[in-house]
């Protein structure tokens, strides 16, 4: 029996008394990729970014283990949420236009302490000045710092669009801002490295496309070395007291952690490590999030007929962003029809020994989107479901 038909056995006899759709985390996978992260981080905290696991009962597990400290969140309500509910060191890693959220956090000590918003333009500080309705709190500012590599002067770009503020100029002039301001307290630079920590340098079947990302990173990880540093240097200069710089993600934390100005790493797909995950050379995890479908039509020889399952990563449209049939091995989807909205096809000699009801397990491309499908995760230890906890959708929350 292969590793991956025994996990098929172990997650089929787990749930056996459990219809399908189901949800699942391996806690074993899970705490071996915890262990993992932080072995890479090489002794420097790791911040769990929430939107790649959107369960709270999973982010107090993670946050309970030596080497994870605070979270990264994605919306202010969110952060507003986590704090009201205990989390008391939350990063809110992209701008917010939430006017109504704003006036909350300036109005409430316990969450001003605790939530720390993002900014890389004054326009933002005018809005949550507008948005304070009275509130006089000290709201803490983090800046944004952009990774793009950009070369040929500038005419070819590598990297997501996110912050306007490039260089150590561009940073210390909105951190001169901040400091001058009423009501604001610089705390922290942010800069995410996507072009490095989220791209895959192992592309099965394109060895050439590989190599040129593994150069394109290589190359990418030197200059940002460099300009990080400057940054840090320029701003600290404004704000000598500077609590932390943020950095890197699942796939760069080990190069990230190596940079002497950055204080902490960002994470968290690597903890459920969906398939987008699986073409790295810098590291490999365990899959720990899986979701089911069950079997619910024979339509013929070599096929099967699962209950929905068409559940799209964001990004660019294409392959890489649907989930891929896992367990058991050999199965695909029909070309034709691919992951539907109400029913898949699945191609593949495996599809002959499954019967009505039996369990397909998928794979996620992205890991906390899967949570925006289910209310509930299985909590999986050995062959055997030891607990049931709510997804942030499962407790009323749909931040985006």
């Amino acid at each position: 029996m292969t590793p991956r038909a025994a996990d098929r056995a172990r997650y089929d006899r787990a749930t056996a008394h459990l219809d399908a759709p189901v949800a699942i985390v391996d806690l074993e996978a899970f705490d071996d990729n915890a262990a993992d992260l932080v072995r890479r981080a090489a002794g420097k905290p790791i911040r769990v970014a929430s939107k790649s696991v959107r369960c709270r009962a999973l982010l107090e597990r993670v946050l309970a283990m030596d080497g994870f400290a605070g979270i990264m969140s994605f919306t202010l309500d969110e952060s507003l949420w986590l704090a009201r509910a205990g989390f008391d060191d939350v990063l809110l890693a992209y701008p917010s236009a939430d006017r109504a959220g704003f006036a909350e956090l300036a109005r409430d000590p316990k969450l001003a302490a605790a939530v720390t918003v993002m900014v890389d333009d004054v326009a933002q500080l005018d809005l949550i000045d507008a948005s304070r309705a009275g509130g006089a709190e000290e709201v803490r500012v983090c800046l944004e710092m952009d990774t793009a590599l950009q070369v040929l002067g500038g005419r070819v770009r590598v990297g997501a669009r996110r912050s306007p503020l490039r260089t150590p100029a561009h940073l210390a002039e909105l951190a001169r801002s901040v400091v001058r301001r009423p009501g604001f307290r610089l705390v922290g630079i942010m800069a995410y490295e996507g072009h490095v920590a989220g791209v895959g340098d192992s592309v099965a079947g394109r060895p050439l496309r590989s190599r040129v990302i593994r150069l394109m990173q290589s190359a990418a990880r030197r200059e940002l070395a460099e300009r990080r540093a400057a940054v840090v240097r320029a701003v600290r200069a404004v704000a000598p007291d500077l609590e932390f710089v943020n950095g890197g993600g699942t796939g760069s934390v080990q190069h990230t952690a190596a940079e002497d100005a950055v204080t902490e790493i960002a994470a968290g797909s690597g903890l459920f490590v969906p398939r987008l995950f699986d073409n790295y050379t810098s590291f490999s995890g365990r899959p720990a999030a899986l979701f089911a479908q069950p079997v619910v039509r024979r339509p013929g020889v070599g096929v099967v007929t699962v209950l929905g399952g068409g559940y799209p990563a964001s990004g660019v449209a294409g392959p890489d962003r649907l989930p891929v049939p896992y367990l058991p091995e050999g199965l695909r989807y029909d070309p034709q029809e691919g992951p539907g909205e109400v029913q898949t096809p699945l191609l593949g000699s495996p599809a002959d020994d499954l019967r009505m009801g039996d369990k397909v397990w998928f794979r996620h491309a992205k890991a906390g989107e899967l949570c925006e499908r289910f209310d509930q995760i299985r909590l999986v230890e050995g062959d055997r479901v030891t607990g049931t906890v709510p997804t942030y959708r499962g407790e009323g929350q749909t931040f985006l």
